[in-house]
């Protein structure tokens, strides 16, 4: 069972690690872009950021015993995220749409915030 906090945190953490996933995937495609000079540091630095933040909530839940087990696909428009918990293993339906809105929101945060130092 999650505690509101938990559910939180944990849901910080499912986006942090989406994004993640997302830039290391889309890394190999701007590498061989014409300007890629231009690209590579601004999406090295948006990684190093986000996965900073990744690790500190995955450290965080793993203090608390909780760890993503899996995503699972149910069909075009939801996914089931299975969570190890420390009592019962807990099962939560998201939407595909508003997480990857999520993600992209996070992503447009963190560019706006490099931007801006």
């Amino acid at each position: 069972m999650l505690k509101p906090e938990q559910r939180r945190l944990f849901h910080k953490f499912l986006i942090l690690e989406m994004a993640v996933q997302s830039l290391q995937r889309d890394f190999p495609v701007i590498e061989n872009l014409k300007m890629s000079k231009v690209y590579l540091p601004i999406l090295e630095r948006l990684l190093n950021d986000i996965s900073q933040d990744y690790y500190n909530s995955k450290r965080i839940l793993a203090k608390d015993k909780i760890r993503l087990v899996k995503v699972e696909k149910i069909d075009e428009y939801f996914s089931d995220v299975h969570i190890a918990t420390a009592g019962n293993d807990v099962v939560l339906r998201y939407a595909n749409m508003a997480l990857k809105t999520q993600v992209e929101k996070l992503l447009n945060q963190q560019l706006n915030q490099q931007i801006q130092t």
